[in-house]
């Protein structure tokens, strides 16, 4: 894959550096955990394979963090705190045009990312969190973490070994010396130490419960710490998904763009599927349907002539617009020679049906109506369903100057006062099964 042009957004005099891959429907923050560096991530055959998979999911954004890669770095006695981080994470994201994405992240970057999402959740559209850290030091709760004497035994490693293949070996020859360069890239070890000294007593528990964001968390045996970090966030946020992925046999390194990589992919793949597929219900709702159309509407454009018909329509609809609101409807669209419009009460419906019937008749035309309550779904600046397809067809069995209604609204407006003529069974062209069917005949 090309290299991507690296970008930079401004919080104050901070220059933060991101790439934008691709394009879709559904932004993806990628915001790497350990090492970072925007620029060499392409260097790396896996890397590069592996951002190309989440490109595919939408389009990519992916950032260093401040002091780390192509972002303005800190001297070591600058560490920020994690509120100025989570406002760099969101300076990114307007920068980019992103008002709302699914996040994805690692290692240290998950308790950043988790604050973030529990303070902003309207950015967030979900989470996805390989290998998370939810404290940076060893508590009673999480015994697992390093401790204190680990933490001095990590920080003089890498005081001595950053920058070098001791620090961290890989099996393969090519991407050791990448790697390698790859750290001295991503931070210089003096800002490392500071860094790690300042947020080593960082510790989210007590937020993950205020986290309403859809999460997936991605953990792997046998390393028991890994393990037991995802296993508790994922137990601690809401609605979490745990899934553990096995270490493939031949893995060359624990990296999530490694040996687990085409995994981890899939599962993220199949996580954003049934969001969507959740997201798409969030659409759908209860409510009450009105078709109206023009009675004999084709010969009577033909008589009037287009210019008068369209003057004609023009005046409907701007009638029906006024009638629909004071009914507290929604005016969904005009459909040329009635409208479309739903109502969340079906007594305003029908109301709202005789009052545009009544409002059409001094301009020479005679309005049929009908109405149906279902759950519709909303899809841009229209709506599908089965139920909008019922609506129309009610309406179509009317005469002109009456309002039919299917059974399920007549049900629905049992003490309202209204009065139905029963229509008997009807088959509605295109709809399964046979409908009761009413005429209003007061109200």
């Amino acid at each position: 894959m090309k290299r991507p042009d690296v970008k930079f957004a401004w919080n104050a005099d901070v220059a933060l550096a991101y790439q934008i891959v691709g394009d879709g429907p559904q932004d993806v923050v990628y915001l790497q955990g350990y090492c970072s560096n925007i620029d060499m991530n392409w260097e790396s055959p896996h890397l590069a394979r592996f951002l190309g998979g989440l490109a595919g999911f939408g389009r990519l954004i992916v950032m260093d963090r401040r002091g780390w890669g192509c972002s303005d770095r800190f001297s070591p006695a600058d560490v920020p705190p994690f509120e100025t981080l989570t406002d760099d994470l969101q300076v990114v994201m307007d920068a980019a045009g992103s008002e709302r994405a699914v996040i994805f992240t690692s290692y240290e970057n998950a308790t950043l990312v988790m604050l973030f999402a529990a303070t902003h959740p309207e950015r967030c559209a979900a989470l996805v969190l390989v290998d998370p850290w939810v404290t940076w030091t060893a508590t009673d709760e999480t015994p697992w973490v390093s401790d204190e004497q680990e933490w001095d035994r990590i920080n003089a490693r890498l005081r001595a070994d950053w920058g070098t293949s001791r620090w961290f070996p890989l099996q393969d020859a090519t991407e050791q010396d990448w790697y390698v360069r790859y750290q001295r890239a991503s931070i210089t070890p003096g800002s490392a130490f500071a860094e790690f000294t300042v947020h080593k007593r960082t510790d989210v528990r007590a937020i993950l419960p205020s986290i309403q964001v859809p999460t997936l968390v991605l953990c792997s045996p046998p390393d028991e710490a890994e393990l037991k970090n995802g296993r508790y966030v994922a137990s601690h946020i809401p609605g979490a998904r745990l899934v553990e992925i096995e270490r493939p046999a031949d893995e060359i390194d624990s990296l999530h763009w490694y040996g687990r990589a085409s995994a981890i992919l899939s599962e993220t793949r199949r996580f954003l599927a049934d969001l969507r597929t959740e997201e798409a219900s969030f659409d759908r709702v209860l409510a009450t349907v009105l078709f109206t159309d023009i009675a004999d509407s084709t010969a009577t454009a033909a008589t009037m002539g287009d210019a008068r018909w369209k003057a004609l329509i023009a005046q409907h609809d701007t009638i029906a617009k006024g009638i629909v609101a004071r009914f507290r409807g929604t005016f969904v669209r005009g459909t040329g020679d009635g409208l479309l419009a739903t109502f969340d009460g079906p007594a305003r419906g029908v109301r709202c049906a005789q009052a545009l019937v009544e409002a059409m008749r001094p301009l020479g035309v005679e309005l049929r109506a009908g109405l149906h309550t279902g759950e519709i779904e909303h899809g841009g600046n229209d709506l599908a369903g089965i139920a909008v397809h019922i609506g129309a067809r009610v309406g179509s069995k009317a005469e002109p100057g009456e309002v039919w209604v299917s059974s399920t609204v007549k049900d629905l407006t049992a003490g309202s006062g209204l009065a139905f003529e029963d229509r008997g069974e009807h088959v509605l062209k295109g709809v399964p099964d046979r409908w009761h069917l009413y005429r209003v005949v007061a109200g």
